[in-house]
């Protein structure tokens, strides 16, 4: 009786000893029931926003298309990592993307299963009555020249006469797709939480000037509920061709010394030896170079850095400045202190108040929103000065 009983414990501790508390990504299976024991280790609420962390690590923080592409790249993602970690993950990707969720928030987004059980449940948020999609764009921002920057496009899900539907508490799979002579430009995902839905900003800065066909755009926006995926498109909008995204032209080295390749050393072949002439006369000395003239208006960088800082694509503000007072580029775009927090700007004025071939001066005036929705309207002049051809800010400063 007592071996027995020995045998029944020593059994129970081995079952407890195999079950996983960190994700085992090596297939699917093991990812399931890897993330299962971890779950059946939470609290019931507990649960609900473990379950709510991997939705937004599946569908915001990998890149892949198709549920079971974006089901390994999540595994991928989390391999190894245990439940604290996962959730810190979620809240960075949430708080990147300007996702109204929080790991330490009450559960928000109905019922999530990463895993493709879809079926509606007996409440279930995320079961949206609806009859269709319809989704409204308009031009937003100001490029200084009263051109638009970007284009809001905010869908909404309505009944069948038209009228937007009222609903709370879901987790709606929102995705925007943009296109130009039927080539796909870029994706992007949201939540849609209800049907006050702010949408997506589409920076012109974000599209490449290369693969826009005649100045125009069509869009997809795709909404998930549980039981039905709804679509709209919208065909031929217009975009701002000055602020597209343009690839920065290769950089030259004016150091680099040009040899004449006709003299060659016997002894040192890869080497080369410039030619003289003992009947020439000697040239007399050259003055220093004048230094080149940057072709670009420096109002312009100023408009594409903040445009840059907008759409966060820091490391292209980062590389379009020289100011020192911004430290390294971790000091620039750190998310709390740095130009990471910011979520959007909107620029109303840019003027270029002085210009020499050497340093410019340009004012602005915008808005700056971060990402806790706070906004600031800023009057700030901007110093630059010519390095090897090539306006970049040197200075910050800002104004009353």
């Amino acid at each position: 009786m007592k071996k027995l009983s020995f045998l029944l414990v020593f059994s129970l501790l081995l079952f407890t000893a195999c079950k996983k508390d960190s994700v085992d990504a090596t297939n699917t299976k093991t990812l399931q029931s890897s993330i299962n024991d971890m779950t059946a280790s939470l609290s019931t609420i507990k649960q609900i926003k473990f379950n709510e962390a991997l939705y937004i690590l599946k569908t915001f923080g990998v890149e892949a298309d198709g549920d079971v592409a974006e089901l390994k790249a999540l595994g991928q993602l989390i391999n190894g990592k245990k439940v604290p970690e996962i959730m810190s993950m979620a809240d960075q990707v949430a708080q990147k993307n300007g996702i109204e969720w929080a790991s330490t928030a009450p559960p928000s987004l109905g019922e999530m299963n990463i895993f493709g059980d879809e079926k509606a449940k007996e409440s279930d948020p995320n079961d949206v009555k609806a009859s269709s999609l319809s989704v409204i764009t308009r031009p937003t921002g100001d490029d200084g020249t009263g051109a638009p920057t970007a284009l809001q496009i905010v869908p909404r899900l309505v009944d069948n006469t038209g009228n937007p539907v009222s609903f709370t508490g879901a987790g709606l799979e929102a995705t925007l797709e943009v296109f130009s002579n039927g080539v796909k430009l870029s994706t992007a995902k949201n939540l849609m939480q209800d049907n006050n839905f702010k949408g997506f900003n589409l920076k012109f800065s974000s599209i490449p000037a290369a693969k826009v066909i005649d100045n125009k755009i069509d869009i997809t926006v795709s909404v998930k509920t549980t039981a039905k995926t709804f679509k709209m498109s919208k065909i031929g909008l217009d975009v701002n061709p000055a602020l597209l995204k343009v690839p920065a032209p290769p950089k030259v080295d004016s150091t680099a010394v040009n040899t004449d390749p006709a003299v060659i050393d016997p002894n040192n072949p890869g080497a080369t030896t410039p030619t003289t002439d003992p009947n020439a006369t000697p040239s007399p000395a050259t003055t220093p170079a004048t230094p080149k003239q940057p072709a670009a208006d420096p109002k312009n960088v100023v408009s594409a850095f903040l445009n840059n800082v907008s759409s966060q694509n820091l490391k292209a503000a980062y590389n379009s400045s020289s100011n020192p007072n911004w430290g390294s580029y971790e000091s620039f775009s750190n998310s709390t202190s740095g130009f990471g927090s910011v979520k959007s700007v909107s620029v109303k004025n840019i003027t270029t108040s002085a210009s020499n071939p050497n340093a410019a001066s340009v004012n602005a005036t915008y808005d700056v929103t971060d990402k806790s929705g706070k906004t600031t309207s800023l009057k700030v002049t901007f110093g630059l000065k010519n390095v090897n051809g090539d306006w970049k800010i040197s200075s910050y400063k800002t104004n009353p």
